[in-house]
């Protein structure tokens, strides 16, 4: 167990904003956060859990402990002749994970590769792309009650997924710590490629047919091709959720903006790209003192260096005015924002 005072977080958040906290505490097991997760419950401090630090943005130092899983491991379990679960630990890197199960012939997670953060986290915002959302992979959650210590599990159908969102951001948001995630994969490759240009992409490597290999490799090729290393420039990934629209106003801006780019969710529903309306209102690429809009993908704000957690929500506000003036569509950050 690792238990810090007055603890730097700027590596602990992708943004590389210089924030502290006034505790950091991370988990190697479960038996050392049923012990300690009451305690600090009942202390009354105010308590964050943080994971990758991939989709968080400080605003300011944080005044109380900071919570992390370094619980690591995988066990797979057979499901019948075609699939395969996998219980990670909370604290392995997502892409480890995927990278791993690419490897041992484990399939429908390959979309999904390098994406930030970790298995809780996972589990928590489920994430997605390129047409895959980890909730359609996602069996069950543990985790441990913090008031109590008490160890609990979660079905696929509990944690009430959707678009970025389960029950740990809403209802159950810091009543939980999560200690594990099950996964089931196949081990029969059917690949996705009908979304964005993951076809044109493998066609100018002259692939019709992709290998799981190749595919993740297209899909990792994809990403840091448009998306900055945080390394390099501080950023948590997409800064906004795609606004899920009615027909009839999709249809209405349709008629204003014919190529328009967007994805069908059913009869009644329609996604719209937040970084193509961002980039139509001219931000792509503008800064606001030292927090911008990335070049390539607007869809994603950075650290030029140096910049406040204020210089990005002042960004992040402008750019919603823009938005909501030009197109009648409120975005929200997908980011959490502490």
């Amino acid at each position: 167990m690792t238990d810090l005072y007055d603890c730097d977080l700027t590596p602990h958040n992708t943004f590389g904003i210089e924030a502290r906290c006034k505790r950091y505490v991370a988990f190697d097991n479960v038996a050392e956060a049923q012990a300690m997760l009451p305690q600090l419950v009942e202390s009354r401090e105010r308590l964050l859990l943080l994971g990758g630090g991939s989709n968080l943005l400080l605003t300011g130092d944080f005044d109380g402990t900071v919570v992390h899983s370094q619980i690591k491991g995988m066990e797979r379990h057979d499901d019948g002749a075609e699939y395969v679960l996998l219980r990670c630990g909370s604290g392995l890197v997502w892409d480890e994970v995927v990278a791993q199960c690419v490897a041992e012939g484990l399939y429908g997670a390959e979309n999904l590769s390098l994406i930030p953060g970790e298995v809780g986290a996972s589990a928590v915002q489920n994430i997605g792309a390129y047409g895959a959302e980890v909730k359609d992979l996602i069996t069950t959650v543990e985790a441990i009650e913090m008031e109590t210590g008490r160890i609990v599990q979660f079905t696929n159908a509990q944690c009430a997924y959707a678009y970025r969102q389960s029950r740990f951001k809403r209802d159950w948001k810091d009543r939980f710590f999560i200690t594990h995630v099950t996964y089931r994969l196949c081990r029969t490759f059917v690949p996705h490629l009908d979304y964005g240009n993951i076809k044109a992409a493998l066609a100018e490597k002259g692939i019709d047919t992709p290998t799981p290999i190749e595919l993740r490799q297209v899909i990792i090729d994809i990403r840091n091709a448009k998306l900055p290393d945080p390394k390099v420039e501080g950023n948590a990934g997409s800064f906004f959720m795609n606004p899920i629209v009615e027909r009839s106003k999709f249809e209405a801006l349709k008629d204003l903006y014919p190529d328009m780019p967007h994805y069908i969710i059913d009869n009644e529903r329609v996604k719209i790209p937040a970084g193509w309306m961002i980039e139509q209102c001219g931000w792509k690429g503008k800064a606001l003192g030292r927090a911008g809009v990335h070049h390539k993908q607007a869809l994603v704000l950075v650290n030029k260096g140096g910049a406040k957690s204020s210089d990005v929500l002042t960004l992040c506000h402008r750019i919603q005015g823009d938005v909501k003036a030009k197109f009648g569509i409120d975005i929200y950050p997908e980011v959490n924002i502490q």
